[in-house]
């Protein structure tokens, strides 16, 4: 399927789950940047509530209002149809997103989401990506802080180094922000799901090509003190090192030998160590079912930080990239991580599927493969740093 055949869709875009707390901010977002001529519409359960949400947005009588549900996939499909792009806010994904995938692999129709659970993204690959390259659709998972920071930034660094030679870059994340009750469910769910996440990256192995050729490794790291940065360097186990490796497997520009770590930055010795032992500690509670739902009614999903809380808050990646005999330093850097600037990431890497002149793609893919330069200038323009801080 051609993508000038979705032109005749009545919208360019569709949010999912608009209604939720990083739904309302990318709907506020959408309606202060987007083109005016942008066609695009709400969904959600709820069509009152949506219908309100349109009602306090700028120029919001101009915003469609479709009823889509999780639980009943015709609407889904529906859905699906009537967009260029589909953008979803709609977690834990591995419970409540395969539908709205499916729907759109087999319509053509783009599709974005903001998972950070990397079970739900193998899944989706091994189930969906063969008939989205049949029909021309690009599946692009993590568009937030997961993981749009770490894999924009790693493309950024590596296009500071020399091209055809081995490369290695290690990515030291320090962030000072709250996070909302569908980010704690997300996590809490993640972390009772070990088993499953195993399985699923065990059946993703079996169905990716292999790389003939070129090696690419990506990690979490282990931890150390990080002279090069200052910092001790924790282990970050979350989808974003996975996620780089993806885009080194598909770009060649990353080398014949690119390796990739992935770290929390911690100043002090002390608070790493604490740090350490409280994520452990929720990592066991989440195994014990009843535990589990105590912690999830302490922030239910919809519930996040007020607006002054999240003006204070903050995120910095600095990478620290090698080959070549070249050495540079790197930085991504913002404000508010987890809903400001997601909000941000996920309206821009919408429009940009939407609107910009970007490399033949199909199938899963990450945002550094689909829209590499286009959505780095994208977020750029919108007061997200990209720079390089030294090199030698």
């Amino acid at each position: 399927m051609s993508r000038m055949s979705r032109t005749d869709r009545p919208y360019d875009l569709v949010l999912f789950g608009a209604t939720g707390f990083v739904g309302r901010l990318t709907a506020r977002y959408l309606a202060a940047h987007a083109p005016r001529d942008l066609r695009w519409a709400v969904a959600g359960r709820d069509e009152r509530r949506l219908a309100r949400l349109c009602e306090s947005l700028p120029g919001g009588d101009g915003v469609g209002v479709l009823r889509a549900d999780v639980g009943e996939p015709a609407t889904l499909r529906t859905l699906a149809e009537q967009a260029r792009v589909v953008a979803t806010t709609v977690g834990p994904y591995v419970l409540y997103g395969e539908a709205l995938v499916a729907a759109c692999a087999d319509t053509g129709a783009d599709y974005l989401d903001l998972t950070g659970e990397p079970e739900f993204v193998d899944l989706m690959y091994v189930r969906h990506d063969a008939r989205a390259r049949e029909t021309g659709a690009r599946l692009v998972h993590a568009c937030g802080f997961d993981s749009v920071p770490h894999d924009l930034g790693v493309y950024f660094t590596v296009r500071q180094l020399p091209e055809g030679v081995p490369l290695t870059v290690d990515g030291y994340v320090s962030v000072d922000a709250a996070f909302s009750g569908g980010t704690f469910a997300s996590a809490l769910n993640q972390a009772a799901r070990g088993r499953g996440m195993l399985a699923a990256a065990r059946d993703r192995a079996r169905h990716e090509p292999r790389l003939p050729g070129r090696r690419v490794a990506a990690s979490a790291g282990a931890p150390r003190f990080a002279p090069e940065a200052g910092v001790w360097a924790l282990p970050l186990p979350t989808l974003d090192p996975r996620i780089v490796r993806r885009s080194a497997r598909a770009l060649e520009r990353y080398g014949p030998d690119f390796r990739y770590r992935h770290y929390a930055a911690v100043r002090h010795l002390p608070v790493a160590l604490g740090g350490s032992a409280a994520v452990a500690a929720l990592a066991l509670a989440a195994q014990v079912p009843p535990v589990r739902r105590r912690l999830s009614d302490r922030l239910r999903p919809g519930e996040g930080p007020d607006a002054e809380k999240r003006a204070r808050s903050w995120f910095r990646v600095r990478f620290v990239g090698e080959g070549g005999g070249r050495r540079v330093f790197t930085e991504v850097a913002g404000g508010d991580p987890g809903y400001d600037e997601t909000a941000k990431m996920f309206a821009e890497a919408t429009l940009c599927l939407a609107f910009d002149a970007l490399p033949p793609t199909a199938g899963q893919v990450t945002t550094a493969e689909a829209m590499g330069d286009a959505l780095t200038g994208r977020l750029r323009a919108a007061g997200i740093t990209f720079r390089v801080v030294a090199a030698r």
